[in-house]
C-alpha cells in the first residue's frame, strides 16, 4: 500500500520574478519503506521535505499521506531536523522534551510515561531521562529528537539531514539506530541527506534530484541485504556499484543534466 504519494509537486517562492525551487516531482513511498533523497546543494531537498510535512504551501501538484491530502502538518507524521539543538527545549529535561508532543495529543499521564520510557530505551537514553539537552553530546541530543519522534508513533517519519552535524563514528551509530528502529517499528521513512554513501547504506531506494528547478533524475533501487553492517556492507562490490552510479548521477545533476524524455 502507498503511504506517501507525491504527484506533480511544484514550489515557487514569491519575490521579484519568483524563485522556482521545485518544478515537477512525482514519486510514491510504500508503507514501511525507507527511501533516501540526494541531490546537488540547492536542489530543493529541504523544500521537498517541508512541503511533504505540510510546512510550506504548494505552488502546484498534490501530496497525500495514507490517501488523505496534506494541507498542513499531518497528525500521522513526525519530522527530525538537522538542527537538533534548535528542536529541543534546553530548559526541559530529556523526558519532558520527548513527552511534549504526547501532551499535545492529549494522552493520559500513565500512557505518556510508558511511551516515553519505551522510546528512550529504544535509543539507549533511559538513564539520561532526567538530564537536560545541554548536558548531552550532539549525538545524544539527536537521539533525544529521534526518541521524541518514535514516542509519537507516526506512520511516516521525515528526516532532514539529521546526522550532518555529528562526527563520523556517531553518524555510523545513528545510521544503524535508524535502520534498527525502522525494521522493528515498521515505520515509513523519507530520509534526506547530502551524503551519497549514507543514502545507499540506509535506503531501499535512492531518489536522485536534478539541479534547480528540481525534478527526479532517477529512482535508484538498492539491492542490498536487509541486514547491513558498516564494514561488510560498505566494502561489498554491490554497494560500490550503486554508490558509483548515484555519485555519477549527482555529478550529472550538478552540470544541469535532466531525465531523458520518455
Amino acid at each position: 500500500m502507498i503511504a506517501l504519494d507525491v504527484a506533480g509537486l511544484a514550489k515557487t517562492y514569491p519575490g521579484p520574478g519568483g524563485v522556482e525551487a521545485v518544478r515537477d516531482l512525482t514519486f510514491q513511498v510504500g508503507r514501511g519503506e525507507l527511501v533516501c533523497v540526494v541531490g546537488p546543494s540547492g536542489a530543493g531537498k529541504t523544500t521537498l521535505l517541508r512541503c511533504v510535512a505540510g510546512l510550506l504551501d504548494l505552488s502546484g501538484g498534490r501530496i497525500s499521506l495514507d490517501g488523505t491530502p496534506v494541507t498542513g502538518p499531518p497528525a500521522g507524521m513526525a519530522v527530525v531536523f538537522q538542527e537538533y539543538g534548535r528542536s529541543l527545549f534546553p530548559w526541559l529535561t530529556v523526558r519532558k522534551n520527548v513527552e511534549l508532543p504526547l501532551k499535545e495529543k492529549g494522552l493520559a499521564k500513565a500512557a505518556r510515561t510508558a511511551k516515553v520510557d519505551a522510546a528512550l530505551e529504544s535509543v539507549g537514553l533511559l538513564e539520561s531521562a532526567g538530564a537536560h539537552p545541554w548536558q548531552l553530546s550532539g549525538g545524544m541530543q539527536q537521539r533525544v529528537a529521534i526518541a521524541r519522534a518514535v514516542a509519537y508513533e507516526p506512520s511516516v517519519l521525515l528526516m532532514d539531514e539529521p546526522f550532518a552535524a555529528v562526527d563520523a563514528q556517531t553518524r555510523a551509530d545513528l545510521e544503524d539506530l535508524v535502520r534498527e528502529l525502522w525494521q522493528r517499528l515498521a515505520v515509513t521513512i523519507l530520509f534526506v541527506t547530502h551524503d551519497i554513501d549514507e543514502s545507499v547504506y540506509l535506503g531501499q531506494r535512492v531518489l536522485v534530484l536534478s539541479n534547480r528547478p528540481t525534478v527526479i533524475l532517477e529512482d535508484v533501487p538498492v539491492d542490498l541485504p536487509e541486514h547491513r553492517d558498516q564494514l561488510a556492507t560498505r566494502s561489498s562490490p554491490e554497494f560500490a556499484r550503486i554508490r558509483t552510479h548515484v555519485y555519477e548521477l549527482v555529478q550529472l545533476a550538478k552540470k544541469g543534466g535532466r531525465p531523458d524524455p520518455e
